[in-house]
């Protein structure tokens, strides 16, 4: 039996591949604030005042997320999460202690920018399960955040010696990685 074999005639066109041109920007020091961090017992102050402005509003918008969820398990999610942040509130104020400082919250640009992005979310979607998966979204987004924060105090915590910051914030650390999963 024959075998027919069509050959297609093809033609490769080359051009030139397009370049694109690379801005270049200069590096230069950024100048510290007046009231900037001096050293390392300053940066954990400053780290604790943004935690705790983070927990203190991720609290007063849960309730929303809540209200907005509309799986069961979502919401019991939530409200456990809530109870949760209360405790985490609570040790944070107990770190402040152990520095012989009053609490003192500062605006924390990143918990601000993921709790927009929330809102949004629940803005641009309807509710049901569409809704509950981007609550989920922002809210692992928030857990992140958190994470990498705990981590990073804790670490300043031992380097610095304040035993029971460390082990407060490595109590909220694990409690932020299970409700990660």
């Amino acid at each position: 039996m024959a075998t027919l074999t069509k050959t297609k005639k093809t033609t490769t066109k080359t051009s030139t591949p397009k370049t694109t041109a690379v801005k270049t920007v200069k590096a230069e020091n950024v100048p510290a604030k007046k009231d900037a961090a001096k050293d390392l017992a300053d940066l954990f102050e400053d780290g604790l005042k943004d935690l705790y402005w983070a927990e203190k509003n991720l609290l007063k918008n849960m309730p929303k997320m809540h209200k907005n969820a509309s799986s069961p398990e979502l919401k019991k999610s939530l409200e456990d999460h809530m109870k949760e942040t209360e405790n985490q509130i609570k040790r944070i104020e107990d770190c402040f202690k152990e520095l012989g400082k009053k609490p003192q919250a500062a605006v924390c640009d990143a918990m601000k920018g993921l709790l927009e992005e929330g809102k949004g979310i629940m803005e641009e979607t309807e509710m049901g399960a569409v809704r509950d998966a981007g609550i989920i979204a922002a809210a692992q987004k928030m857990e992140h955040y958190e994470i990498a924060s705990y981590g990073t105090l804790a670490a300043f915590a031992k380097v610095l010696g304040y035993k029971q910051s460390l082990k407060l914030l490595l109590a909220t650390l694990e409690e932020e990685k299970k409700c990660d999963e």
